[in-house]
């Protein structure tokens, strides 16, 4: 077999393959063997057809067109491994030349990763915001733990603010009262805002007994989207009753024996998250200043691929959990669909770069994946799926899809490398010490919301 490699343009090549008849040989005799056990020819038995047979009966092309067929994925992986492509996707395959008894030619056309010169990255310079932790951060944390034990007891008054009313609701359109548009003994805290927009409005100042009519648009439900009438009745108002700040206080609501141990704990917690955050913060700046050094050009099919993967994801995983269609998200966003397009294709950019990217710098630092480290990945994963780390582990396997993991934690450890090669400065000037733990997990969630994380919808879905 002889190949040859015309490049096309920075990601596509053409494959002009050649392979003498004899080559063949294999194909061929596996092609007979196929067509002997489908047909039958009387006076032979099946499977024991002289191949001239075969020929004279069903013709020779017959033959050399199943040979080529079951020939051709091999010569094209042996043509692309001897040229040492990294080709992206299924090539367009042209014969252009099949002489029984003498030759095969073929063209392959296919995009390719393009080659990436990666720079000295050792340069980057970014600044976070810094890891301050004020009284006011600690005071809110220990409110909404406050919240979280509130009790509530009836009062004889009209309902307020913050108040927890029980209501009966009634919804009609032009008229008629929806078959599913009753619900009784409904619980809700006004200025939650977790019901019916005009609802808080339309129940301050009523008391037990009390009735009043609003008008909304249903969020769910057969007349989801359409202007509703909506008669509330109040049957019950209590008021939340927060329990006193002191020490028993923080023995009810922690493990903790006094009101400062607890607030010292919650700034301790506090710090934590905002270390982390600024992790995050500067793996997202230095992956944005790495990009910005190197001309990535992308496979306009991949591209094309990329988008529609994301489009489909957002619409039939994330706005079909929230009873959302993609004209209502874009409604609440205050995008047009051309404003939607451009940003999704501009993420899909970003998303193939940062692979690209990445990818050849592990392969220029070598960087190999531990079990440990694929393992605490899973973890991780699992973690923010909702799942099991054995379900998600099952469904990995079984979609095959352990590679995929793989390649997300190197290219990780991979924006690792490049923010410890950074300088990354806070507000206050001063130079910012990541720890190892924190920059890897960080790294990994920047990549996979750089790529769109299309991937764990599909390990997920």
């Amino acid at each position: 077999m002889k190949s040859a490699v015309e490049t096309l343009n920075p990601t596509r090549v053409r494959l002009t393959v050649e392979v003498p008849f004899e080559e063949l040989k294999d194909s061929l005799d596996a092609a007979y063997k196929k067509i002997n056990q489908q047909v039958t020819v009387k006076g032979f038995r099946k499977g024991k057809i002289p191949a001239r047979v075969i020929d004279q009966r069903f013709g020779r092309g017959a033959v050399l067109e199943e040979a080529v067929n079951d020939a051709l994925p091999k010569f094209y992986t042996n043509a692309v491994n001897e040229a040492e492509l990294n080709v992206l996707g299924q090539p367009e395959v042209d014969i252009t030349e099949l002489k029984d008894n003498e030759l095969l030619a073929f063209t392959a056309e296919v995009d390719i990763r393009p080659a990436l010169e990666i720079p000295d990255y050792s340069g980057i310079e970014v600044e976070v915001d810094a890891v301050e932790v004020s009284d006011e951060d600690v005071e809110k944390s220990v409110e909404q733990l406050r919240e979280r034990f509130a009790s509530t007891s009836v009062v004889e008054r009209a309902a307020e603010d913050g108040d927890v009313v029980t209501v009966d609701l009634e919804a009609k359109v032009d008229g008629e009262v929806l078959a599913d548009g009753i619900a009784n003994g409904v619980s809700y805290t006004i200025g939650s805002g977790e019901l019916l927009d005009g609802i808080d409005e339309a129940v301050k100042g009523l008391s037990a007994g009390g009735s009043a009519t609003f008008t909304s648009e249903l969020k769910g439900g057969s007349a989801q989207g359409k202007e509703a009438e909506v008669k509330v009745d109040v049957t019950e108002v209590k008021a939340r009753e927060l329990p006193e700040l002191d020490d028993e206080f923080a023995q009810m609501a922690s493990e903790f024996d006094t009101l400062d141990a607890l607030k010292d704990d919650s700034r301790t917690r506090l710090a934590r998250m905002k270390k982390f955050d600024q992790a995050t913060q500067a793996q997202e700046k230095v992956l944005e200043a790495l990009l910005g050094l190197i001309e990535v050009p992308i496979p306009e099919k991949l591209l094309e691929d990329e988008i529609r993967t994301r489009k489909h994801n957002l619409e039939h995983h994330q706005l079909g959990q929230m009873g959302l269609d993609l004209a209502k998200y874009l409604e609440i966003q205050g995008k047009t669909e051309e404003e939607f397009d451009a940003e999704t294709k501009e993420q899909a950019e970003k998303g193939i770069k940062t692979q690209f990217v990445l990818d050849e710098l592990v392969n220029k630092e070598k960087l190999n994946v531990s079990q440990e480290e694929l393992t605490e990945h899973l973890m991780r994963r699992a973690q923010s799926s909702g799942m099991s780390p054995d379900q998600f582990a099952q469904a990995v396997v079984e979609g095959g899809q352990v590679p995929m993991l793989v390649g997300e934690v190197a290219r990780g450890k991979a924006l690792a490398v490049v923010v410890e090669a950074a300088t990354v400065k806070d507000t206050n000037g001063e130079v910012v010490d990541l720890e190892d733990e924190e920059e890897t997990e960080a790294a990994e969630a920047v990549v996979a919301e750089a790529e769109g994380d299309e991937k764990a919808e599909k390990t997920e879905g």
